[in-house]
């Protein structure tokens, strides 16, 4: 379908709100898990258990991803899995308000399921409106998801501290994304943004074509950068502090502000690097910023003085910001169905995400925690190597408005 200006910045507006919804949504419980343990009476095993269900349930919508866009649509299907993140948001602080551990656990899964979704989907919509345009947007798309974390967390902490209990701020947060959902949806065009509108097969088909997405060398090969920068991301999210604070010798005050300094050095990197990936392309603008994390990751782990280290965070945070939104791009437009192809990578950018930091909690057992991210430098290095796999496909280049679907 032809897509004209007016309709392109409505899109990209919503879409780009979609990321930040995402973002504030995975941003809400964790301030808040301190409150939710102990009005439940709940130990930490059990908080563990729970948010497990978020990872059960977002590798659940990302298979259900693809045939969901197949049915409803790119705008229905969009504006459902922020129903179900609504939903669960709500069920959630139901649970807390009724003191109920097994209604928070299905609260938890669904709202992983509604992510995962979502997550699929804003990226569909990211890569066909790039393809519309003729630029790239999906770094920039990716820092409306760091905002919108931030923003997120930012909420949890202010209301913990005007004791505000995290029943009443899930219901608060579960009113505005259901809001917000309401009014940007109707932005979204329809389609399921298959190139050419894809053949109709049946359910049994769209499995196999989902299944030989996992033997695509060139899906595999963006799957290894998503891989290495992502257990990046991961790993800082959940060792960053500890490591300065223990390893070099910083107070707890100083860990909070580099970890700080890491999520706005991610977040400015996806707003500006657009400009810096149409002018280098995907392939260098990966080796580019692996380039920086592996520098940023030399000073973390082998130099001690403070300043030294926090501009090994800063280059650690670029290493890591294009990978993932690059790789989507790539793997949308990689071949036919391209939710199900986002679906591959993101499976694997999932795993590394959520599988990568307790890895590099078991070689810190034995090995150190500052030697156990050597594992992050090996893994740069492998995103490094095979970034070629993010090139453009000649006939992406030439696909004109008129074949989106």
């Amino acid at each position: 379908m032809g897509v004209d200006r007016p309709t392109l910045v409505r899109w990209r507006r919503a879409v780009v709100a979609a990321f930040a919804l995402g973002g504030v949504t995975v941003a809400a419980w964790g301030p808040r898990l301190p409150a939710i343990k102990a009005e439940l009476g709940i130990g930490t095993a059990t908080i563990g258990l729970l948010l497990a269900g978020v990872t059960v349930g977002a590798i659940g919508g990302l298979a259900a991803s693809t045939p969901v866009l197949h049915w409803l649509g790119g705008r229905r299907a969009l504006a459902g899995s922020l129903l179900v993140v609504v939903v669960a948001m709500a069920v959630m602080g139901l649970a807390i308000a009724l003191r109920s551990v097994p209604l928070l656990s299905v609260a938890f899964v669904a709202v992983g399921l509604g992510i995962g979704t979502l997550d699929v989907l804003i990226n569909v919509e990211g890569s066909a409106i790039e393809r519309a345009v003729g630029r790239t947007l999906m770094p920039f798309m990716h820092g409306g998801w760091s905002v919108g974390a931030a923003v997120g967390s930012g909420v949890g902490a202010a209301c913990a501290a005007l004791g505000v209990g995290p029943a009443a701020q899930f219901f608060g947060e579960a009113a505005v994304i259901g809001v917000t959902g309401l009014v940007m949806a109707p932005a979204i065009p329809p389609g399921d943004r298959a190139p050419g509108g894809p053949p109709v097969m049946t359910r049994s088909a769209k499995v196999r074509q989902w299944l030989r997405g996992w033997t695509d060398w060139r899906l595999l090969l963006i799957g290894v950068v998503m891989l290495g920068v992502e257990l990046g991301e991961g790993s800082a999210n959940n060792w960053l502090t500890l490591a300065v604070h223990n390893d070099h010798s910083q107070s707890a005050a100083v860990a909070a502000l580099f970890f700080t300094a890491f999520a706005a050095s991610e977040a400015t990197a996806r707003l500006l690097g657009g400009p810096v990936v149409d002018l280098l392309g995907r392939v260098k603008a990966i080796r580019l910023t692996t380039s920086l994390g592996i520098s940023g990751m030399l000073l973390f782990i082998l130099v001690g003085n403070r300043w030294v280290v926090l501009a090994g965070v800063v280059l650690w945070a670029i290493g890591v910001s294009m990978g993932f939104p690059l790789g989507m791009s790539a793997a949308a437009e990689s071949g036919p169905d391209p939710a199900a192809r986002v679906s591959v990578v993101a499976s694997i950018g999932y795993f590394a995400n959520l599988a990568g930091p307790p890895a590099i909690g078991v070689l810190a057992q034995s090995a150190g925690l500052l030697n156990a991210l050597w594992l992050i430098v090996a893994l740069f290095v492998a995103a490094f190597s095979v970034a070629g796999s993010l090139h453009k496909r000649p006939e992406a280049l030439a696909r004109t408005t008129e074949q989106l679907g």
